[in-house]
């Protein structure tokens, strides 16, 4: 039995295959459209989310299969003090995989230790967000055709933003890739994962503050709202949140077959005028999360489909 708490439970070459799938599965979907059917999908959600918990949801009714769970820590025992452990022993009689997101770091591990069923990490504090990096990374294949030789931009959020440090650590195992990290000083991107990540791994990269100087160098936009869950006073987030927000006159600045990528939700970082951009891919990316996310359950729960 495997679980998934990071992209880096899989080797590059088991990424390939969920990928692989995923595209097959996107191809033919009628083919998988059975393969699950009798399976049960618990999504454990402390915190709340709509892409996340419905993508994992129609993941699972894609399969045949059915969901049950929780969408928030106020409709779950975990109010009169039930612990993870304890609700994972529980839901393992009842479900054949889970996917938990927590608002505090490595809450899915603890769980992933007790569970007799394959835990997925949908998201954990501002730790890491596997299958969002899944997302990415079909995203940034099927669209771009290779996921080496490119120089991405992330912008925004970096020092909370658990997708950016997901994406991080998935994508410096593939060759020529290089990182602008477009931030404020107050939320530049952690010094552990700049130092234990990117320059153990050799990865060059460079920081500036101004979105502008980085838009003519860049293939990939990967934008970030300014979490307003994880700052600890109102007055921080309120200075912080209108410190980028991407429109037209500054997407002009970028090249013809540059791609904006948001995990979503936005709030005002992109402007709607942007929409229409053949360039911004962030609607078609929370697609490919749902098949992404059909081909690691049936990974997970080894099911084969001929």
């Amino acid at each position: 039995m495997r679980h998934l708490m990071s992209p880096l439970d899989l080797s590059v070459e088991e990424l390939d295959k969920i990928l692989d799938l995923a595209n097959d599965i996107e191809a033919h979907p009628e083919k998988y459209a059975h393969a699950c059917a009798g399976k049960k999908l618990a999504t454990l959600f402390y915190e709340p989310s709509t892409r996340t918990r419905l993508s994992f949801e129609a993941a699972m009714l894609n399969l045949g299969g059915s969901v049950l769970g929780f969408s928030s820590a106020d409709s779950s025992s975990a109010t009169k003090g039930e612990s993870v452990a304890d609700t994972i022993r529980m839901i393992s009689c009842y479900a054949d995989i889970a996917a938990m997101r927590h608002p505090k770091e490595g809450a899915p591990m603890v769980a992933a230790a007790k569970s007799g069923i394959p835990v997925i990490n949908a998201g954990d504090g501002g730790h890491q967000h596997p299958t969002q990096t899944l997302t990415d990374l079909l995203t940034i294949r099927s669209l771009k055709g290779r996921l080496s030789g490119l120089t991405i931009g992330l912008c925004g959020d970096l020092k909370f933003g658990r997708t950016v440090h997901s994406l991080i650590n998935a994508l410096v195992r593939y060759e020529g890739i290089r990182f602008v990290l477009i931030s404020p000083e107050e939320l530049r991107l952690p010094d552990y994962i700049r130092e234990d990540v990117l320059e153990r791994n050799h990865v060059p990269y460079t920081e500036v503050v101004r979105l502008e100087e980085a838009l003519p160098t860049l293939d990939l936009l990967y934008m970030t709202r300014v979490q307003k869950e994880r700052f600890f006073n109102e007055e921080d987030y309120v200075r912080m949140k209108d410190f980028y927000i991407l429109d037209k006159k500054k997407m002009k600045l970028a090249g013809p077959d540059m791609l904006i990528l948001h995990p979503l939700p936005r709030v005002n970082e992109i402007s709607v005028e942007v929409d229409d951009d053949p360039r911004a891919v962030y609607f078609k990316q929370a697609q490919y999360g749902v098949y992404v996310r059909m081909a690691l359950i049936l990974t997970l729960l080894e099911v084969k489909v001929c």
